[in-house]
């Protein structure tokens, strides 16, 4: 039963696949640059859709200081390879995010668009590396590939008048619907689930508020939905980065390699 189960993921990935092509281009809403934020403060346009960009590179560097050092620690290594570009992606999304806000247009949307994918991309080859016990960097390679190409697919096709986002968006959905499913196929532990579960349902009410941009900024104003969607999506990257951090108190498997060297002539406590 397990190793049928272990063929879902692959099924569902191949079902929105090819519902994606059947479906046709999925193309950007008309207006899609007009934000509601239009605050002008301390000389920086559109200045809650800017600075709220801050959060995703403190949660970067703070992930970055505290995974980076345990790298090799037996609950981070397997999956450390897509966990790194999950970070470099937080980070990118602050300075591509920030440039794209400034001035919005499709040209900077690219540098917008782009981190996000590799952060998602990261994402699934981290937890699929950890669940699995398999080294992550293969993986974390092909699906950067994979993040690349679905921002060059939309651009191109955009300049050629249609703009398909049809690749782009299915990886924005696959870590909402594949991480839980692997959690449950692999028996992640409970905290495990909890956070990577409470983190995605965070950043999916994040794509709400983005969707009612003005809705919200006619009640909150200055915040408007685009300003909440990158303070959520903030908090759900803390969830993920702190559940990750927090496996580091566990402590590691004794070894006899961590025995001290002794001279051959004496009796070893190793043997």
């Amino acid at each position: 039963m397990k190793s049928t189960l272990q063929y879902l993921p692959t099924a569902v990935t191949l079902l929105l696949a090819a519902a994606a092509l059947f479906h046709g281009p999925i193309h950007q809403p008309a207006g899609y640059h007009d934000f509601a934020d239009q605050t002008h403060w301390l000389g920086i346009p559109h200045f809650c859709d800017v600075t709220s960009n801050l959060g995703f590179a403190l949660v970067a560097f703070w992930g970055w200081l505290r995974l980076m050092p345990n790298r090799s620690h037996p609950h981070l290594r397997h999956g450390f390879a897509g966990y790194r570009l999950f970070l470099a992606g937080l980070f990118l999304t602050a300075l591509g995010s920030t440039w794209y806000h400034l001035a919005p247009d499709n040209a900077r949307l690219v540098w917008d668009r782009l981190p996000i994918a590799l952060a998602c991309a990261g994402l699934l080859a981290g937890v699929l590396g950890d669940l699995r016990s398999i080294d992550s960097r293969k993986l974390t390679h092909w699906l950067a590939l994979a993040a690349v190409a679905s921002v060059a697919w939309w651009y191109f096709t955009d300049l050629a008048g249609s703009g398909d986002l049809r690749p782009y968006l299915l990886l924005q959905g696959l870590p909402i619907l594949l991480i839980p499913l692997w959690q449950w196929i692999y028996r992640a532990p409970t905290a495990d689930r909890l956070a990577f579960g409470g983190a995605l349902a965070i950043y999916v009410v994040a794509k709400l508020t983005e969707i009612n941009d003005h809705q919200i900024a006619a009640v909150l104003d200055p915040v408007s939905g685009h300003t909440l969607k990158h303070l959520l999506a903030t908090g759900a990257a803390a969830l993920i980065v702190g559940r990750l951090a927090f496996r580091l108190r566990a402590p590691q498997p004794a070894s006899a390699a961590a025995c001290p060297p002794v001279p051959p002539s004496a009796m070893s406590a190793c043997r």
